[in-house]
Order: C-alpha cells, then structure tokens, then sequence
C-alpha cells in the first residue's frame, strides 16, 4: 500500500519534482490525504506499506515507522537532523520558506509575525515541532532583507527548488 500527501500540498509538489522529475506528476494509484496522521496510520498498519511526509510527522511516530536512506551520489544517507542541516539528505530535505507581500509588508502584525519567524531566539519552537531551523546567521540576514523592505526570492523563479543548500541560500541573500 502506498501513502502520500494529496495535490494541495507543497510537500507532494516537492516530492514529485525531486523523485519524479515535475513538479505535480505522480502515478494516482495511491491513498492521498491532506492529513499526515491519515499517511502515518495507513504506512505503519500495513506490513509493505510505504509513505511520505514530513520529517516532524515520522519523529513523532518513530516507534512504528523506518526511514528509507537515500544515495545522491556520495553515499547512503538516512534523515535526521544533522543530514537535514548540513543538506546531504538530498533530495528530500528542503528549507521551508513563508513569503510575505509588499502590501501587507507594512502592517504592523504581518511585521511582528514575520520578526517573530525570523527571530533566532525562536528556533527552540521550530525543533519542539520536529523541523530543524535554519542556522542563525540565514535568519538573521532573511531578517535585516525584510527590515529593509527587500522583496522576492533569494531563490529565483517560481516552484519548488531543489538540492539548496543551507551554505548556498544564505549566500544567495548577501
């Protein structure tokens, strides 16, 4: 049995593109849900069962789900934090990004709540729901870009980007 995140979400845009090779193509015969907890009980109920979804939904079921390594050309690497951080788990980790209008720039409560994700004080919050953050010094740069009223992507384009380094999108920043 198969399990995966429905056409809505962004994590099925990614996995596509990175398995698949475009971005919203995938065979259909599959269960798809919008809920994770739907895709963890299907994967882990079923002897083959197999599934994908974000790191934070295995971490939280790791008593009764495996992880599947994965070989980009240097080796078989399995999730974790470290190989998330330091991006060897490639393709399937990625930097989750918000973006924030122009327009709505400006009001104070977008504001406060773009500094608040931004602020690495806060990153305890982001590892207490199992993603890992992003290093202090990209937060902090992502930070003085929107204080300064710099907008769009550091990325380019539009979609999903593969294969980003955390090194390499600070960078793209400066």
């Amino acid at each position: 049995m198969l399990y995966g995140p429905g056409r809505d979400s962004g994590t099925f845009d990614y996995f596509t593109l990175a398995i698949i090779g475009a971005e919203g193509e995938s065979r259909s015969d599959y269960t798809a849900s919008e809920d994770d907890t739907v895709l963890v009980e299907g994967a882990s109920s079923h002897t083959y069962g197999i599934g994908y979804f974000g790191y934070a939904y295995y971490l939280s079921n790791r008593d009764r789900l495996k992880t599947v390594a994965i070989d980009s050309g240097y080796g078989c690497v399995s999730p974790s934090p470290q190989t998330v951080a330091d991006s060897s788990y490639q393709p399937l980790s990625r930097p989750i990004f918000i973006y924030v209008k122009q327009s709505a720039a400006t009001r104070p409560e977008v504001r406060a709540f773009t500094n608040f994700y931004l602020d690495p004080d806060n990153t305890n919050l982001v590892m207490q729901v199992g993603y890992v953050p992003l290093p202090t010094l990209t937060l902090r740069t992502a930070s003085s870009r929107f204080n300064r009223g710099i907008t769009g992507s550091v990325l380019g384009g539009t979609g999903s980007v593969l294969g980003v380094s955390r090194a390499a999108l600070h960078e793209r920043q400066q």
